[in-house]
């Protein structure tokens, strides 16, 4: 199942995507069929409801190919995605330099980590696909993008074993952490150089862990303006997610809609020789087997 929040007609929805390009949206099919809804309005509280959720949306899709009807059936094309989880109850948790060659491309090999590197993203970063990206030249000359796999998770836990941590997992989308990396330096921490508006890109979607066996055997590629700039696959990931997952939650809670970006593969702007910085007008595009393609340009 491929969850999303849309908007149709100015109203916002929580939807599941069918195999044919169109959405459902859940809680007016779920009224068509019992008459009254149940299902709560944001994809955050779907997801804490657990396997009931799960459970309902399967009745609902099911009962929606036997009773098609454009009272809760779209065409993709007709609504506008916005990011999964429109704004996060909490931070997201980013993790840095998770793979060999973005350290080595950002430093040297002195800078491969050997314990998880965790910084994050504030929520009022957040936007969804094709939604603009500012450019903010009245605070940095040097905008990067990141491409990256995230993980949603779906149930509470702290102290938890890495052989249970993916059962802590909702589901998996795409993150752009785009980053000032001027910020970065200057700040020497992370967090004002990942915290500007609409810096955190997400979608299209939220796939629900069942329809991605191995989260972590999945092909990455991010492209500027048609041009590969990124292409990896996350079994270079230094901390695997079950790693990422029980190291967080150590001391830490973790809860329904926690949402984890795990890190960006070599070919970040930074990087090249000379740098080459995201401008105004550039599209950028990530595209994660099994989820996808987050698309977004470049504006003002």
């Amino acid at each position: 199942m491929k969850f999303v929040t849309a908007e149709r007609n100015g109203e916002l929805f929580v939807g599941v995507m069918k195999e044919n390009d169109e959405v459902v949206d859940l809680r007016l099919a779920e009224q068509a069929i019992d008459h009254y809804a149940t299902l709560p309005k944001t994809l955050i509280e779907c997801i804490a409801l657990g396997e009931a959720f799960i459970n309902k949306v399967s009745e609902i899709v099911a009962w929606t190919k036997e009773h098609p009807s454009a009272q809760y059936v779209y065409p993709l094309e007709s609504v506008r995605l916005l990011a999964p989880i429109p704004r996060p109850l909490k931070n997201i948790f980013c993790v840095g330099k998770n793979y060999v060659e973005h350290a080595i491309e950002l430093g040297s090999a002195d800078d491969i980590p050997k314990y998880l590197m965790l910084f994050s993203k504030v929520p009022t970063t957040v936007v969804g696909h094709e939604a603009t990206v500012l450019r903010h030249e009245h605070v940095t000359n040097e905008l990067d993008y990141e491409g990256e796999l995230a993980v949603v998770i779906g149930k509470k836990g702290k102290g938890i074993k890495e052989e249970e941590a993916l059962d802590y997992v909702f589901g998996y989308t795409i993150i752009n952490d785009i980053t000032a990396r001027d910020l970065q330096q200057r700040h020497q921490q992370f967090l004002l150089g990942k915290s500007l508006d609409t810096s955190c890109p997400m979608g299209p979607w939220i796939v629900h862990k069942s329809l991605i066996p191995d989260p972590n055997r999945l092909h990455i590629e991010t492209k500027v303006n048609g041009e590969t700039r990124q292409k990896a696959n996350t079994e270079q990931f230094i901390f695997p997610i079950e790693t990422i997952i029980s190291t967080i939650s150590r001391g830490m809670t973790l809860e329904p809609g926690d949402i984890i970006a795990t890190g960006t593969p070599a070919g970040v702007g930074k990087g090249m020789k000379p740098p080459r910085f995201l401008q105004t007008g550039d599209v950028v595009e990530i595209t994660i087997e099994g989820i996808g393609t987050l698309r977004n340009a470049i504006g003002e």
